[in-house]
């Protein structure tokens, strides 16, 4: 009897293997959204993008709105990991904490391509505050307001309140601005008025 031969490395993989056309639509979402904004994107691009038809997106999302809240509570996902690593390199050092977030955000909003907070940008594109992606953002800008505050009274800061709004107006300002000025920007400056601000603050 011949015996039956193995499979090559490079067969076609089962079905349920592949990515899911749901999944497909959420990779090719968060991409777009993201470089070019959500409102400057139509269904119609998603689901060509993704190779899937429009039925298989409305069965995953009732609308092109409760996608793109998808898309940001997954950015706020990838958000918080990046935001709250220098727990792990730095525990009960809330400054070490946040200068790596502050120094990894430096390097970013200096590359090419930058396109600054997608959560931020969100806010901008939807004015109304019943749009869903909207409210996606302002929880989040809430949460990350509420984190600083907290992180400045672990510092010892004598007004953590006061710091921690100008630490996201920091923040905020390198989201925008190295979209506007690159490599050569006040990102690059970041990290530096950052710390002569928590410096000026526990004295």
């Amino acid at each position: 009897m011949p015996t039956k031969r193995p499979e090559s490395s490079t067969s076609v993989p089962p079905d349920d293997a592949k990515p899911k056309a749901a999944e497909r639509i959420r990779r090719t979402a968060r991409e777009l959204f993201y470089r070019e904004g959500i409102r400057a994107i139509g269904v119609e691009e998603i689901v060509t993008r993704a190779g899937v038809t429009k039925p298989s997106l409305y069965r995953s999302y009732a609308s092109k709105d409760e996608l793109a809240a998808e898309y940001l509570r997954d950015y706020e996902l990838a958000f918080w990991k990046v935001f709250e690593a220098g727990a792990q390199t730095h525990p009960g050092d809330a400054r070490a904490q946040l200068m790596a977030y502050f120094e990894g955000l430096a390097h970013r909003a200096t590359q090419v391509g930058y396109r600054g907070c997608g959560l931020t940008n969100a806010v901008v594109e939807y004015p109304g505050d019943e749009h869903p992606a909207r409210k996606v953002a302002q929880t989040h800008k809430r949460k990350l307001r509420a984190r600083l505050v907290t992180m400045c009274e672990a510092m010892g800061a004598k007004s953590p309140e006061v710091l921690a709004d100008g630490l996201l107006l920091l923040l905020e300002g390198t989201y925008a601005s190295g979209q506007l000025f690159g490599k050569h920007g006040p990102a690059r400056s970041l990290v530096g008025v950052a710390e002569q601000l928590i410096d000026a603050s526990l004295r």
